[in-house]
């Protein structure tokens, strides 16, 4: 087997993407390492994340906080703030966790090996792997959702997903080399992300073009098999503006646990089939005449949004006031962001 992986790491120092956290081959060949704090940032970004999306908050994290020790040493407010809009939020937390453990417990300097790694809070098998690989070179064995779609299609396995990636995990155990693993890695992850696609996938230009069992079956189009998901419930919620007469926003923290936990949103209610009301003040709220939808891995959300007027010296049961000056809407989640997004088209047509 070993032609599989020299075949592909062949295509991979021609075909390699650009990424603000990667070394090109050709840099790791002459001895230059990636940083391994930009190493992990980007794979606890990518999780359930598209790269896309992650370039720009890689380098706004980076320009931030450019080690692991700045970081840690963030306050968690700020951290969150920057993290809005990614999704996910448990990652941001543990992210803060994991950065203080590695100050605390390493001084600062992050362990090679994937056992180590593991024992770090909010870094799990895949996350221990793609670090010791990619940043040391340890022969680890990575495995994402592009890893299992080519397994899945080199071996022409139809075991459906998730059932079925211990076996593609122990495939890709076989290829894996001593020599550039974490070129080899990155150069699976690539070839699934650009050339065996999801759909469509470009045979033609493989580097396994010969080998693939899929491809030789022509199955290769309907792998991996995927086993069919449950229907997404609908919860429903009231979210509550209230703006004090001097501009300022009632906000509030949500709590650690929990979705969007450590996050600044506009109070709410529990998000439930029946929803019971529970402002954060008295005062005359207002219904509009609109809701704003978000969706969460397991759930939609419908949120009711309730407006209010209120003076400046209004008392309030929780949450603190944020003045109009320091209000940035894009330090919300995406479903506050959306919430004041219908507030702020109500404003415009009123």
């Amino acid at each position: 087997m070993r032609e599989l992986p020299e075949a592909i790491l062949a295509w991979y120092d021609v075909h390699a993407r650009d990424m603000p956290w990667r070394t090109p081959p050709a840099d790791r060949k002459r001895g230059k390492m990636p940083d391994p704090y930009a190493v992990w940032l980007s794979e606890v970004m990518l999780q359930q994340t598209t790269v896309a999306a992650v370039r720009e908050y890689h380098n706004k994290f980076m320009a931030l906080w450019p080690t692991v020790a700045g970081l840690a040493a963030a306050d968690d407010a700020d951290v969150m703030a920057a993290w809005a809009g990614l999704g996910y939020y448990a990652r941001a937390r543990n992210l803060l966790k994991c950065a203080r453990a590695i100050v605390a417990d390493y001084d600062g300097v992050f362990p090679h090996s994937n056992d180590a790694l593991l024992k770090l809070p909010g870094i799990g098998p895949y996350t221990a792997a793609a670090v010791s690989a990619i940043a040391f070179d340890e022969p680890s064995v990575v495995v994402d959702g592009n890893v299992e779609r080519v397994m899945a299609r080199l071996h022409d396995v139809h075991d459906p997903l998730p059932a079925s990636k211990p076996q593609l995990t122990a495939l890709a155990a076989t290829l894996t080399p001593q020599t550039r693993p974490g070129d080899y890695a990155q150069a699976v992850m690539d070839l699934g992300a650009t050339i065996c696609t999801p759909r469509n996938p470009a045979c033609a230009l493989c580097p396994w073009h010969d080998p693939c069992a899929a491809r030789i079956a022509r199955t290769a189009a309907e792998l991996p098999k995927k086993t069919p998901k449950k229907k997404v419930p609908t919860r429903k919620g009231i979210a509550y503006v209230a703006r004090r007469a001097d501009g300022a926003w009632l906000l509030e923290t949500r709590p650690e646990s929990g979705l969007l936990g450590g996050m600044l949103g506009f109070p709410t209610t529990d998000w439930t089939d029946d929803p019971t009301p529970n402002p954060p003040l008295q005062a005359e709220w207002q219904t509009l005449n609109t809701q704003a939808r978000h969706t969460f891995t397991h759930f939609h959300l419908e949120l009711v949004i309730q407006m209010a007027i209120i003076a400046n010296d209004a008392q309030i049961d929780r949450g603190h006031f944020v003045a109009e000056a320091d209000f940035d809407p894009k330090s919300l989640p995406t479903a506050m962001r959306k919430v004041h997004a219908q507030i702020a088209a109500t404003l415009r047509h009123d």
